[in-house]
């Protein structure tokens, strides 16, 4: 047996898909793009100013993803190349449109506080710092109103008034599935950074769910 047929049956199935893209294969390359257009379509939509810009985003992408397939030096996954790919085409486009700063350059907002304050007790009472009223248990609530259309709309509408640095983060997460360590790649951010954008995002999101369910 040769070299190269033990390292053809050694391949992992990314390795395969990256040489079967190199080669142009065009089957390998519609069903990537069928994986990944939809996360790639909702992070552009993130940075520019509407859907129509934002299929133009991701279209440049998948240019940049073929253009860039043979220098590709498997550095981090796949995925998390062409989300970098992606994003750094969206923030070019963005900021063209006068509505994107570069994404690392949003350190968090360390005196804003996540939750309202006023939920805490005083520095004066027996337990300061303590929750006056502890959040809503949601696992208590009934399956169907968490199913509802309306509350999933409330969700989607509070991520959308969100600052653009949180919005993001919390979209590639907890709707696209992202890991953070994707997210932190792509979006050039550090662990404690894409941690703390989170944080805040998903703290807004349970109060306008708390608001809304209670």
């Amino acid at each position: 047996m040769t070299e190269a047929s033990v390292q053809d049956r050694t391949a992992t199935p990314e390795a395969e898909l990256i040489a079967r893209l190199r080669a142009g294969d065009e089957r390998a390359f519609e069903a990537l793009v069928e994986r990944h257009y939809p996360t790639m379509l909702a992070v552009a939509r993130h940075y520019v100013s509407s859907r129509a810009v934002a299929e133009e985003v991701v279209q440049e992408a998948w240019l940049g993803v073929l253009k860039g397939i043979d220098g590709f030096e498997g550095r981090s996954s796949l995925k998390t190349w062409i989300l970098r790919i992606l994003v750094n085409t969206a923030r070019t486009r963005g900021a063209r449109e006068a509505r994107s700063v570069p994404f690392a350059s949003l350190a968090p907002e360390d005196d804003e506080p996540a939750v309202d304050p006023e939920r805490f007790r005083a520095a004066n009472d027996p337990f300061p710092g303590h929750w006056r009223a502890y959040p809503g248990n949601w696992q208590r609530l009934p399956e169907e109103a968490l199913g509802e259309r309306e509350t999933l709309d409330v969700v989607l509408a509070t991520i959308h008034q969100l600052q653009g640095p949180q919005r993001i983060v919390v979209a590639m997460r907890d709707i696209q599935g992202c890991s953070s360590e994707e997210v932190c790649a792509a979006l050039d951010v550090s662990e404690g950074n894409q941690r703390v954008l989170l944080h805040r995002a998903r703290a807004r999101v349970r109060q306008a769910l708390e608001d809304y369910l209670s």
